[in-house]
């Protein structure tokens, strides 16, 4: 991130932080990937290799994380989920990608996209 140091006026880099998701298995075996705050990194792949998550929540928003076009090569080159939920999009003025987006980058995929709104509820 650039920030500017209000005592020597001068613009400062400092790191954003490295990826970090959960893992979440449920008894049944059915497994979630929580992606957080992120964009598209290739150790998705081994994600994909070693939990084959049946459902993945990935940012969309394109504010510090993956934007539509990022959460697409996510999933149709290393997550190949059965679903998805795409997350983290108009919770401000920054977070401008859209559902709408997302479904349209993935193009023809196997991955089925449930939107949600709040409130929602989804059971798989």
């Amino acid at each position: 991130y650039v920030w500017r140091n209000p005592q020597t006026d001068k613009d400062e880099s400092h790191p954003g932080g490295e990826p970090l998701g959960f893992i979440i298995q449920l008894e049944n075996g059915f497994t979630i990937y929580h992606a957080g705050d992120t964009d598209v990194f290739t150790d998705m792949g081994l994600i994909q290799k070693r939990y084959r998550p049946d459902l993945v929540l990935l940012p969309i928003g394109g504010n510090f994380t993956m934007d539509p076009k990022g959460a697409a090569i996510a999933i149709n080159d290393y997550l190949k989920p059965k679903f998805a939920i795409p997350m983290h999009y108009k919770t401000n003025p920054f977070n401008i990608g859209t559902p709408e987006e997302f479904i349209a980058a993935l193009g023809k995929t196997k991955t089925q996209v449930k939107v949600m709104k709040p409130g929602d509820s989804i059971k798989f």
